[in-house]
């Protein structure tokens, strides 16, 4: 144990970001992440909306899209909003239950978008391996289920995690290396030995990332094995025109997610964690509703009717 008498108590914590940056860089980075937040929010709040009015897409695959998408949402509000804040001002002190708090919301909006992916891909198997039955293991009492499930278990083990990070004292350097609380490095900061923490850190992340992960890849697996049983090439491009989306969006989160929280913090640096942390903070956000949107024409064609009704009321209005 470290004797804390002697030394100060942190009671807030300095974000780094790109502080270390020329002021001509970071405005271009304001002008930059700006914009791609703006994209994301636009882009997964028309998602939202779409999914949730538009009676054609009244399908299991198009209702967790849109909680994907509000997942999204939420997330990139808990990050980006204080970078681009940081970016502009000197001052990037958080005091230490922001701190808490903006670590709480990244595991439990994280964990919830991990377990609703495995659900997802689970979603496509039954769509595509049990069709006859899909309606019915499907239904919707049966998709709140699960999306209530993939929420229950962020709101959980955000807590523990949160308990885990906190567990100590703060005596040390309150400098955090990235632009926002990310979980492994602050916990370095703690008083006394930080890798009992990091260890049920490293532990859960297996459990929350390779848990759903196992689940993605017997899904796709025997999602393969369907196809690959069928004599129609064109069925067999459909099928993997659908699937591909998904398979796209679970490689951009779950990268990025690995490398933050299930590598060796020795491995690790600050030029190292905040590409990592970017692509799975806005890059993921933004890309997933263009992922979805262009590779699938009900999508494609569901965006032109929003945008069309937009259209007609505003020239109605005028």
């Amino acid at each position: 144990m470290v004797d804390t008498r002697n030394e100060s108590i942190v009671t807030e914590f300095i974000l780094v970001g790109f502080e270390q940056s020329s002021p001509s860089t970071r405005a271009l980075l304001f002008v930059l992440f700006l914009a791609l937040y703006s994209l994301a929010m636009a882009m997964n709040g028309l998602i939202i909306f779409i999914t949730w009015t538009d009676p054609r897409l009244n399908s299991p695959m198009y209702f967790f899209l849109g909680h994907l998408s509000f997942l999204d949402v939420c997330f990139i509000t808990t990050t980006i909003p204080q970078m681009l804040i940081h970016l502009m001002v000197k001052n990037h002190i958080v005091s230490f239950v922001s701190c808490m708090t903006q670590m709480y919301l990244v595991f439990c909006v994280g964990v919830a978008q991990c377990i609703l992916l495995a659900f997802m891909a689970y979603d496509r198997y039954v769509a595509i391996c049990h069709p006859l039955s899909y309606a019915q293991i499907m239904s919707q009492q049966a998709c709140v289920r699960l999306v209530s499930t993939a929420w229950f278990f962020g709101l959980i083990n955000g807590i523990f995690l949160e308990y885990m990070s906190f567990r100590n004292p703060f005596c040390r350097d309150n400098h955090i290396e990235n632009f926002f609380c990310e979980a492994p490095i602050v916990i370095t900061l703690s008083c006394g030995d930080p890798q009992f923490s990091l260890r049920v850190i490293f532990a859960d992340a297996i459990v929350v990332l390779l848990s759903p992960m196992v689940l993605i890849v017997i899904s796709y697996a025997r999602i393969l094995a369907s196809i690959l049983g069928r004599s129609s090439s064109s069925g067999w491009r459909k099928t993997f025109s659908t699937c591909a989306s998904h398979l796209t969006v679970v490689i951009f989160l779950y990268t990025s997610a690995m490398f933050s929280y299930m590598n060796p913090r020795s491995t690790h640096g600050p030029d190292k964690d905040k590409p990592f942390s970017l692509l799975y903070t806005i890059i993921a956000p933004m890309c997933n509703p263009i992922i979805y949107s262009f590779r699938n024409k009900e999508m494609k064609g569901a965006v032109v009717r929003a945008l069309g009704r937009s259209s007609l009321s505003q020239a109605e209005s005028v």
